[in-house]
């Protein structure tokens, strides 16, 4: 996909963090079940989901789930955060989810050595 300036479209990747309310964690897993389904239609792509592994923690509260996410353009990650789909389940989203925190990501480029 090109910008309308004829360049190359950057893929987005996102780094999201999510909490739960407290005892709400199946919840929160049962609603990233569903939303995370509609990534796809929109050209994107899970590349990782999990929870944090019990005694990783340093300070505060772990979050109950790590995602990254990988949008082919920043128009598409758009079209997805407005999707009517993903917007008809705020309520469900709002009842089980205390704090969610983005980042965008920037790939590390390593060069090889060389001898």
């Amino acid at each position: 996909m090109r910008q309308a300036n004829g360049m190359p479209e950057t893929p987005v990747v996102n780094c999201v963090l999510l909490w739960a309310i407290p005892g709400m964690e199946a919840a929160l897993s049962a609603y990233e079940d569903k939303v995370l389904r509609l990534v796809t239609e929109h050209g994107g792509r899970v590349l990782q989901r999990g929870t944090i592994l019990p005694g990783s923690q340093q300070d505060g509260e772990p979050p109950a789930e790590v995602q990254f996410l990988e949008m082919p353009s920043e128009a598409s990650l758009d079209a997805y955060v407005n999707d009517p789909r993903r917007l008809a389940m705020a309520g469900e989203r709002d009842a089980a989810i205390a704090r969610t925190d983005v980042f965008r990501i920037q790939p590390v480029v390593r060069r090889p050595r060389l001898s």
